[in-house]
């Protein structure tokens, strides 16, 4: 596992601290590395959110769909 040091202001220092304590880290690198790990998941879903909204629109999956879906399976079956 790599290294990385960064220098926090006191506030925030306090503010790891607190809380490493009140949440159950053992370290503030536990902490740290769940931040991060929540940035990265959170990152991802706003890529594929905006690659969702890129894409065509599709035909809405309304009663008409479900419908025309069935006799596909039905008329498959036959």
């Amino acid at each position: 596992m790599s290294t990385m040091n960064i220098s926090l202001p006191g506030a925030l220092k306090a503010f790891v601290d607190e809380q490493v304590s009140q949440r159950g880290y053992g370290t503030s690198s536990e902490y740290m590395r769940e931040l991060i790990r929540k940035d990265q998941d959170r990152q991802h879903l706003r890529g594929l959110l905006l690659a969702g909204a890129a894409t065509a629109q599709t035909p809405p999956a309304d009663e008409e769909y479900f419908a025309a879906l069935r006799a596909r399976v039905r008329n498959a079956r036959e």
